[in-house]
């Protein structure tokens, strides 16, 4: 806990919170416009508003999003003599990854409550729709942050190696691009393997988009659930083991 206490105090004046709030907001803002201004009904109501706001903001705009959230938590330990500081601290290399990639956890899953409560605004003042959004959008949203949770310990570990800000969000869009081909040709193995085409197969459910049948069943819970847990869980240890072979500098 004391690692994640002290990448949380770091947050504190950090550009973070700013992603993780216009992020969600300008894919509802965006999805939701668009309906507008084409005079598109939504025909099947709040399955068609989370259908044109969360599908694309899923395939490319997430992934983006966690890898600059991953690229700022990590660009303190490349400034001056943090590095240094970094691996002097008496925690393990264990302690110090999971530390970053819990924060990170919260960030996304703090991101997907405001996709969410944007979601049902809009839905309600612009749209007026009836009700609030169906309980299976929320299993869909809980779904979706553990997706992000191995892109975001990958996007973590590429941070970690990497000094430079924008090389590993770039790898994270190329990373999307072509989790978008998996999807298309429906390659179900590269899907559930592939941090970023897992994060695409999630934000389809219930949508009836690409592999998607348009049915939230057990199965595809079960297997998104564990494959999460197992990438994360993977992608934490390697990532561990690297930063305890890496020197001071």
């Amino acid at each position: 806990m004391g690692s994640v206490r002290a990448e949380l105090i770091k947050l504190k004046r950090s550009m973070s919170w700013a992603v993780v709030v216009a992020l969600p907001l300008m894919a509802v803002l965006s999805g939701a416009g668009n309906s507008l201004a084409s005079g598109r009904a939504l025909d099947e109501g709040w399955h068609t508003l989370w259908l044109r706001v969360v599908v694309f903001y899923g395939l490319f705009p997430l992934a983006i999003g966690i890898a600059a959230l991953a690229s700022l938590v990590w660009r303190v330990e490349h400034r001056g003599g943090n590095w240094n500081a970094l691996m002097a601290r008496p925690v393990s290399s264990l302690q110090i990854v999971v530390g970053k990639a819990a924060v990170l956890g919260l960030l996304v899953a703090a991101m997907q409550v405001v996709l969410v409560v944007a979601v049902v605004l809009v839905g309600k003042l612009a749209f007026g729709l009836p009700g609030l959004l169906p309980a299976r959008y929320l299993l869909a949203g809980v779904l979706i942050v553990l997706a992000c949770l191995p892109v975001a310990a990958l996007q973590s570990a590429l941070s970690m190696l990497m000094r430079s800000f924008a090389a590993p969000i770039a790898l994270a869009l190329l990373g999307a691009i072509t989790s978008v081909l998996f999807l298309v040709t429906e390659i179900d193995v590269l899907i559930t393997i592939v941090p970023y085409a897992l994060l695409g197969r999630a934000t389809q459910l219930g949508t009836g988009t690409f592999a998607d049948s348009g049915t939230i069943t057990t199965g595809i819970v079960a297997l998104l659930a564990v494959a999460s847990a197992t990438l994360t869980a993977l992608t934490v240890a390697a990532t561990s083991v690297g930063l305890e072979r890496r020197d001071i500098r």
